[in-house]
């Protein structure tokens, strides 16, 4: 049970930035652990970047630490995924994940039993 919306992905040039808001349609996502994942043309799905319930630790893969945060939005109950700095390499699919208890390995997609639609972020000149 649970649907998860996810928007704001775009095209953007390198060097550019954008937010991924994700929405919880009957629950309150802001206080579940989430995960960020996206999926390159031709490529595995990959965990971008995920943050426990709580809040209590994030993780964010190397090709992105120190460029992407995330964050929410208490009142909207929302999470952020902001990207900044984006590199063409940052080009795919980015989905949305989320489970109410996560305390470890939020960067296991298995962790998960809600996802979004997937949001396309694509960056180039």
């Amino acid at each position: 049970q649970g649907l998860l919306i996810e928007f704001g992905g775009g095209l953007v040039e390198p060097g550019g930035s954008l937010r991924l808001s994700c929405a919880g349609v009957d629950f309150a996502v802001n206080q579940y652990g989430a995960g960020w994942f996206r999926q390159a043309p031709g490529k595995q799905r990959e965990a971008v970047g995920c943050i426990t319930t709580y809040g209590a630790s994030t993780y964010f893969d190397d090709s992105v630490n120190g460029r992407f945060t995330i964050s929410a939005d208490n009142a909207k109950k929302l999470r952020y995924l902001q990207m900044n700095d984006l590199k063409p390499e940052d080009t795919g699919v980015y989905y949305c994940a989320s489970r109410n208890i996560i305390i470890e390995d939020c960067d296991a997609a298995i962790r998960y039993n809600k996802w979004g639609q997937g949001s396309k972020v694509t960056v180039s000149a």
